[in-house]
């Protein structure tokens, strides 16, 4: 197949995946994740005689690059509107959860959260993406030792991050428990 072939073919295949992998970590704000995707698509064209035999985990490596760039526009963008004072709250606009609003098992995302950037998303493409770790080294751009030792650190964090989280089960569904301090009695 040419070039051009081998593109619209990964375009067929991984559009969605690539798609579902941006719109996560943006946090379903749709109009930036057609943004962020159709540029992940744009420099995969620009590339297409770069194109590997499984293009997924490569084209999540330049989604991550897309993505990082995207952010940093937010941030100029924010930091913008903080200066000119045109923030929400400046308007009377401001959102506050109710403390009965979280969901059953935002305490993983929680946990998730305390992790540096490079941990969370290592682990994201393990489970959200369900890459093995060749994969993972490919949409790093590291090698497969270093793609295996980087999930395993991280799996570690996150569950000592969970473990300091003191986490209580009750009626079946998880939750953190923040008022009791953690009892580390032997015996």
């Amino acid at each position: 197949m040419s070039n051009d072939e081998n593109f619209a073919a990964a375009y067929r295949e991984h559009y969605w995946a690539v798609s579902r992998y941006v719109a996560r970590r943006l946090d379903g704000r749709s109009s930036d994740v057609e943004e962020v995707v159709a540029e992940v698509f744009t420099v995969a064209w620009r590339r297409r005689s770069d194109l590997p035999p499984s293009p997924l985990p490569w084209l999540y490596g330049v989604a991550r690059h897309c993505l990082a760039n995207a952010v940093r526009g937010y941030g100029r963008r924010r930091r913008l509107l903080d200066r000119i004072g045109n923030d929400e709250s400046a308007h009377g606009r401001q959102v506050l959860d109710s403390p009965d609003s979280a969901s059953p098992g935002d305490w993983v995302h929680e946990a998730l959260a305390r992790l540096s950037p490079a941990d969370q998303e290592v682990l994201r493409l393990t489970a959200w993406e369900e890459l093995g770790v060749d994969e993972v080294a490919v949409a790093l751009g590291c090698g497969t030792r270093a793609a295996a030792m980087r999930l395993h650190r991280a799996r570690r964090r996150l569950r000592a991050e969970i473990d300091r989280m003191d986490i209580t089960v009750a009626g079946g569904a998880a939750s953190p428990c923040r008022d009791t301090p953690k009892e580390h009695g032997h015996g």
